[in-house]
């Protein structure tokens, strides 16, 4: 079944550049596929797996937003679209955004480098948490790539014409996976082929040493926590929550907070975040992470994910950040 549609600009309040946000290593999900101008990726819609083609004219921030969702059940058209508006940060409006921005002269050059850059969403909440904690002290093309590993080796595969798909694994499914090459060996005992390669434990989808957090993370979210009412705690609960999981810390927190449960208070710092902020409010002199932290929440408030964003968005592409490392 397809369902094709278009999200015209006057839908939503602002711009939207999607190949931008679709890139900018938000840690929500992996970047889409992309493919002949479309980002295409699997998506779970009303329980149904669908594999959604979004397209947008390059170098036109209004375009419209082309939607493709292809699926072997037939799936609500709103349903679709909603999914959609959600996952690119659609009902989050920019103007209003720019306005705040403009107000403040430390902020206001972002607002040139970052035209149409919106907050990108989990669709798979679970999924944003492990991608969270792999991306620490880690490298986006390289957290990318192990995500996309972890759902070929024990995602639930989908077929499109001659392009297969895979889901994230569920908690209870990456709770047993093997950590290293050493278990993953001693599950399969007599049964090892001489000519077999280790490729089936997390560290070979090089996440390191936080296979064990992962492993453990997945344990805990089975059994003892139910993400599913994150969302409808207040920030501070969901936050102290999400400490309770390994390998999460305060900035791992809040890039789950803000990507996959929609706190956009959340203002997740590491050690650039620190530098950049302190570059631009505190005259230079170093600040650690938690004050970093504390200053970002109480400063901008609602608006502080999106400053996150943008901050660093900015100090990638004027050069700020090159200027920091030295």
């Amino acid at each position: 079944m397809k369902t094709q549609f278009v999200i015209d600009s006057d839908e939503y309040k602002g711009q939207l550049n999607l190949a931008l946000t679709i890139k900018s290593g938000q840690t929500s999900q992996p970047a889409w596929l992309q493919r002949n101008g479309c980002f295409i990726e699997l998506v779970e819609i009303d329980g149904i797996h669908c594999l959604i083609k979004a397209k947008q004219k390059i170098n036109d921030l209004y375009a419209p937003l082309e939607i493709i969702a292809e699926s072997e059940e037939k799936v609500d058209e709103e349903s679709v679209r909603s999914c959609i508006m959600n996952i690119f940060g659609l009902y989050d409006d920019l103007d209003e955004l720019n306005n705040y921005l403009n107000k403040d002269p430390k902020l206001a050059p972002t607002i040139d480098f970052c035209r149409g850059l919106r907050l990108f969403k989990a669709h798979n909440t679970f999924e944003c948490i492990i991608s969270s904690i792999s991306s620490a002290n880690c490298s986006i093309i390289r957290w990318n790539k192990a995500i996309k590993d972890i759902k070929k080796k024990w995602g639930n595969k989908y077929n499109f014409g001659s392009d297969t798909f895979y889901t994230f694994p569920s908690p209870a499914y990456l709770q047993k996976v093997p950590e290293h090459e050493l278990e993953e060996m001693q599950r399969l005992e007599d049964t090892l082929p001489k000519d077999y390669v280790f490729e089936k434990n997390l560290k070979s989808c090089g996440v390191g040493y936080r296979a064990k957090f992962i492993i453990k993370t997945s344990e805990m979210i089975q059994n003892n926590i139910n993400i599913k009412k994150l969302d409808k705690e207040s920030y501070k609960k969901a936050f102290d929550t999400l400490l309770e999981l390994p390998g999460v810390g305060p900035k791992v927190a809040d890039c789950i907070l803000l990507y996959g449960f929609g706190f956009k208070m959340a203002f997740p710092v590491d050690v650039w975040i620190g530098r950049i902020v302190s570059e631009l409010y505190f005259n230079g002199k170093e600040i650690k992470p938690p004050k970093a932290r504390l200053f970002g929440m109480q400063k901008f408030g609602d608006y502080a994910g999106y400053v996150q964003l943008y901050m660093f968005h900015y100090a990638r592409k004027s050069g700020l950040l090159e200027t920091l490392k030295k």
